[in-house]
């Protein structure tokens, strides 16, 4: 069954006009059928269409579920977007699959793309959300510098990923269960070293994501799945 997203679902049972047309032109639903909503905080809800307008569908609710998070952390990637954007909204894409509660673009010294549309990364996250049966919407947050994102972040368990060679850990074995974690990765030329310093004076740990030197974008993806995985 295909999800639509209605996140004022509390004081409005009529899709968007986005979803609605999805709703009636695309996928022919009908007036009398069954559709499953959520508003993207987790609660589902299985709903009968009562006016099937292309523009602006209503419906009546039938039931409603509140539906427990596959992780019981909180899981937050900080990521400096790449040159190809392309291959930043597939990263977003497969980080929402996976399970990442808040993606935050990062502007660092090295940093090939200065400027970003979030608004089409909303896009993907609610895309890859629906296509997933995910109830849980990621949070997704503006471009922030890397100074003023490192002074105000608050999760538990505090990571930067970097390529240089220096003693750093395993993040598969620095993850502890149930704690949130939040984990930066840099731009296809790194963090500079003061941004790694300063990391490391806020608290951060320095690890890696493995033997291999990964892209940009795939080390977003490793290091979700890594905190997902070692949370089972």
């Amino acid at each position: 069954m295909y999800l639509f997203y209605t996140p004022d679902i509390a004081t409005n049972h009529c899709l968007s006009e986005e979803e609605s047309g999805h709703c009636v032109r695309v996928l022919r639903y009908t007036k009398g059928d069954e559709i499953l909503l959520t508003d993207g905080q987790g609660s589902t809800y299985t709903a009968r269409i009562t006016n099937p307008h292309p523009k602006h569908c209503e419906f009546e609710i039938i039931s409603q579920e509140k539906q427990a998070k596959g992780h019981d952390f909180y899981l937050h990637i900080a990521i400096a977007p790449t040159k190809n954007v392309e291959r930043l909204e597939w990263m977003v894409e497969k980080c929402t699959e996976i399970g990442v509660d808040e993606i935050t673009p990062l502007l660092c010294r090295f940093s090939e793309r200065k400027q970003l549309r979030t608004d089409r990364l909303q896009k993907i996250v609610l895309s890859a959300a629906k296509q997933s049966l995910t109830p849980y919407l990621p949070k997704l947050n503006e471009l922030t510098p890397f100074d003023v994102f490192i002074q105000n972040a608050k999760e538990q368990d505090k990571f930067i990923a970097h390529c240089y060679k220096e003693d750093k850990k395993v993040l598969k074995d620095e993850i502890r269960k149930g704690r949130d974690v939040l984990v930066l990765i840099g731009p296809e030329g790194d963090f500079s070293e003061q941004e790694i310093q300063d990391a490391l004076q806020r608290g951060f740990v320095p690890v890696s994501l493995g033997n291999s030197r990964l892209r940009t974008e795939t080390a977003g993806v490793v290091a979700c799945h890594t905190a997902i995985l070692m949370n089972e």
